[in-house]
């Protein structure tokens, strides 16, 4: 059996020099657009990455995500806030499973 504790060690490790090294190399402003650009749509990415797939695989029917997704786009198009695309994106789900 293997030791739980050495894979929490390396974990820590990992994740600390994901923080710090950054902070270490890059000590002058990031003057690059595209660099600059890059970093500034990470958080973006990321929460996408984690949440598209989600979307589907967490109702029962998948149209219902796909019809929360669509319904939750047009809603934050049209600049709605946050709070409010949740809900009525929610809603879409419990109706939509009603329905099919």
């Amino acid at each position: 059996m293997r030791n739980p504790y050495i894979y929490i060690a390396i974990m820590a490790g990992v994740s600390y020099l994901i923080r710090t090294l950054p902070l270490t190399l890059i000590r002058k402003e990031i003057k690059s657009p595209f660099i600059r650009s890059f970093l500034y749509y990470v958080p973006y990415v990321t929460l996408a990455v984690m949440t598209f797939p989600a979307i589907t695989e967490a109702t029962n029917n998948p149209i219902a995500g796909v019809l929360a997704l669509i319904v939750g786009i047009i809603l934050s198009w049209c600049g709605r806030s946050l709070f409010t695309v949740a809900v009525l994106s929610c809603l879409t789900v419990f109706i939509a499973e009603l329905i099919l």
